[in-house]
């Protein structure tokens, strides 16, 4: 029986990994790691309640102590890392946190699996390997005039925001221990994830709760800022194919063939969730642009021509298909989103955010 160790698996991408892998696999066991701040929430796993192959640990990833026990009891034979803070704007304000979590929280991970995985004689453990999951916002930006040029892997890394700096730094190390140690990694970077579980800090979620609520829906700028959507179960696809068939030392891009620009998305989510629900009220006039983000990248888009075929993923869902499904999911499980914005789904709060921050 293999086991994954899932960083962050209580958060929005590790929670739909640790929910596809269970289902896909019944020979596998998953010890989920999340030290549970604001983002991390134990409802997204209720379906697996139970499930003894599910294995939680509230654990912070900077806890040296803590993530070598976790080694030397599990033996995991894999390692993915999700877990990072990674709201841009909360990285402005407060760029420390993101520097000590994602990037030391890396290395601490990094030598974990060092220590439990590498022989004596510099050799490694076979049937080993850690998978950094990072994002495209490494990259920085494209120009909206350039239609025709995309993020690749080998496109150099220009982070613009506090977030994406200890990004492309946490990869950086990731890859240093690959080329030092000859550590068995791969780095992946998708682009923006959309789909059930999301905080709804984040756009679509924050757009689809707002617009039931008849809420102003806040724009940064004039909206024209283009991001490439990747619905997050295919997402979870592409890390178990790297997982598996990955050349060990390589860089996967992860994107969705699916450039949208932000007011596009709005005006998407207006037209769908009012359909939806037969709810004329919501409408393009709760549309509010507001002042925009400092560093805001202009747009993002990935060409994932390497993993497809290297390894035959491809974006299986379209973003007109994905949105409506997301939409769907989220008219289904109110509950859920109500307990996110009152903060009922933290039984205990000991960490130094509050749901009421967020969504206020």
């Amino acid at each position: 029986m293999k086991t994954y160790l899932v960083t962050g698996g209580a958060g929005f991408i590790g929670s739909n990994f640790v929910l596809y892998m269970l289902k896909k696999y019944q020979d596998i066991r998953i010890v989920n790691v999340d030290v549970l701040t604001y983002a991390g929430n134990l409802e997204n796993l209720k379906d697996i309640e139970g499930d003894e192959r599910h294995i939680f640990s509230q654990t912070d990833i900077r806890d040296k102590d803590a993530i070598t026990r976790l080694f030397a009891e599990y033996d995991p034979d894999y390692v993915v890392n999700f877990a990072a803070e990674s709201h841009v704007d909360r990285s402005i304000a407060n760029p420390e946190v993101f520097a000590d979590t994602n990037v030391m929280g890396t290395v601490t991970l990094l030598n974990a699996a060092r220590a439990a995985w590498q022989q004596e004689d510099g050799s490694w453990t076979p049937g080993k390997k850690y998978l950094q999951v990072s994002t495209d916002e490494v990259y920085g930006t494209l120009s909206l005039d350039k239609l025709d040029e995309f993020f690749r892997e080998d496109t150099p890394l220009s982070p613009h925001s506090p977030y994406s700096a200890s990004k492309a730094a946490a990869d950086m190390f990731v890859s240093a221990y690959g080329d030092t140690y000859g550590m068995p990694i791969n780095i992946t970077r998708c682009s923006n994830n959309y789909g059930p579980y999301q905080f709804p800090e984040k756009l679509i979620p924050l757009m689809i709760n707002n617009a039931l609520a008849h809420k102003e829906l806040p724009v940064y700028g004039d909206g024209l800022n283009v991001r490439d959507w990747l619905y997050v179960e295919d997402h979870c696809k592409a890390i178990d194919m790297v997982l598996a068939k990955g050349k060990l030392g390589e860089v996967y891009n992860v994107g969705g063939h699916n450039e949208r620009a932000n007011m596009f998305i709005v005006k998407t989510i207006i037209a769908e969730a009012s359909k939806a629900v037969n709810d004329p009220a919501i409408t393009e006039d709760l549309i509010r642009h507001v002042t925009d983000r400092a560093g805001h990248d202009r747009r993002y888009g990935i060409a994932p021509d390497k993993i497809k075929a290297d390894l035959g993923w491809y974006p299986e869902t379209k973003f007109e298909d994905g949105i409506v499904r997301t939409i769907e999911w989220y008219l289904q499980h109110k509950e859920w989103m109500e307990h996110v914005t009152s903060g009922a789904y933290r039984a205990y709060y000991d960490t130094m955010y509050s749901a009421k921050e967020v969504l206020d």
